[in-house]
């Protein structure tokens, strides 16, 4: 009899479920706000659950919602908050705002005034196909799980100077967030992530800004897809561990295209960064993957600095940068053990027609550690002088200068459409 009741109550649990579900869903009211009338007041009026849809218009308000509900725009309604605090202001779980045109936050960082400002405590929050234009920081979002921010357009106050202006994006101490296909521009940073872990950030566009992703002290989170151009700096991933950085595409930045900064236990692979002044900035990067990406048309390919060893780095493209790698440092590092990298400057030769050079690739010599020195030396570098200099190092290993070393280069890019990335650098 034991076990049959058992069986019973197992059987009729997904029943009640469902039953309560149905009656949620039934009990949900739909309420409806017009030009003219005011939105805090069908807020303040609904119950947890509710939608509230509003139709086009202006609406100069600030609105705070504290409870579960949907907020839903019919044809893109103006929410305007009037320079003034933030223009809507999260304070539950589980709210929802779609199709808003959302205006006018205040100006004052001290405040940390936003277009959208997510609460601690409102987790599951959902921001979707919303505009966020003349906000000092487009969203931002602070101790709350799961939020979901997709296909969204910010830009921000553009008058202000670039120090002067809020993040698109910030997140603060969260978790299990999806930020996708945001498109951000005209911020200070495009999307600034901290203490933020087990995130996905994926099909974000980003240009004109700062950084377009400044990010540090956040873990097991995945980059891919995204499309960051003509800002100061591209992706800088700092102080972080467990990064899966795939399939972005990083191109005319003034300085860099993707910095690994004090990072480890991380994968960076097929990816493009093209025509930056630096295409990777390597700090301080251990036990890191580096395979399958394209490094092309760069002023420097890569910059690798201040301890950064135990990487593996096999299986990319470094083609025609004016410095393939800046490396000043006291012993070589090996790279491309496995099936090597392709390096558009190798002189060396292959006999056997295996695809794979005869004789190690050495991406810098005396005179190229000269130039990160003394700068001012590139005026000579075509010079017969240089040139001269450049044989007798070769010629004679004392002095030699010790450089990054593929013992396997590849005779052919694995890229074949590598063409189309030349000539991205910033106008």
């Amino acid at each position: 009899m034991a076990v049959l009741t058992r069986r019973l109550l197992c059987g009729l649990l997904p029943l009640l479920a469902g039953f309560f579900a149905l009656a949620a869903a039934a009990g949900a009211a739909e309420l409806r706000v017009r030009p003219g009338e005011s939105i805090a007041a069908a807020i303040a009026a609904a119950a947890a659950g509710d939608t509230i849809l509003v139709e086009r218009g202006v609406y100069r308000e600030n609105l705070h919602i504290g409870k579960p509900l949907t907020l839903k725009g019919i044809d893109r309604p103006r929410i305007d908050g009037s320079l003034s605090g933030n223009t809507i202001t999260v304070e539950a779980e589980d709210v929802t705002l779609s199709g808003l045109l959302v205006t006018d936050s205040g100006g004052d960082l001290g405040r940390q005034e936003a277009g959208i400002y997510i609460r601690p405590g409102s987790h599951r929050a959902r921001v979707e196909n919303c505009e966020v234009s003349y906000s000092l920081f487009g969203m931002w979002i602070e101790k709350a799980k799961d939020v979901r921010i997709v296909g969204n357009l910010i830009t921000g106050k553009r008058d202000f100077l670039s120090s002067q202006r809020g993040n698109g994006i910030q997140l603060y101490n969260t978790t299990g967030a999806l930020i996708e296909r945001n498109r951000i521009s005209f911020v200070r940073d495009g999307i600034y992530v901290d203490v933020s872990h087990r995130a996905i950030f994926r099909g974000n566009h980003v240009h004109n800004t700062r950084y377009g992703t400044h990010y540090m002290n956040s873990y097991h989170n995945l980059w891919e897809e995204n499309v960051v151009h003509d800002n100061r700096g591209g992706l800088a991933l700092m102080e972080t561990r467990d990064q899966l950085v795939r399939n972005n595409r990083v191109w005319g930045n003034s300085d860099h295209g993707i910095m690994l900064r004090t990072i480890q236990d991380s994968v960076v692979e097929n990816n493009v960064i093209a025509g930056n002044q630096r295409g990777l900035f390597i700090y301080d990067a251990e036990y890191n993957t580096l395979s399958g990406n394209l490094v092309i048309d760069n002023e420097v390919g890569v910059h690798l600095w201040a301890g950064s060893i135990n990487n593996k780095v096999d299986g990319n493209d470094f083609i025609r940068n004016r410095q393939q790698v800046r490396y000043v440092a006291t012993r070589d590092q090996d790279w491309g053990k496995r099936g090597g990298n392709y390096w558009s400057n190798y002189l060396g030769w292959d006999r056997d027609g295996d695809g794979t050079g005869d004789v190690p690739y050495e991406a810098s010599d005396l005179v190229d550690r000269l130039v990160a020195r003394l700068p001012v030396i590139k005026l000579l570098l075509n010079s017969p002088a240089i040139q001269t200099l450049r044989l007798i190092a070769r010629q004679f290993p004392v002095l030699r200068a010790p450089s990054v070393v593929d013992a396997k280069p590849r005779m052919r890019p694995h890229h074949g459409e590598w063409n189309e990335w030349i000539g991205k650098q910033q106008r």
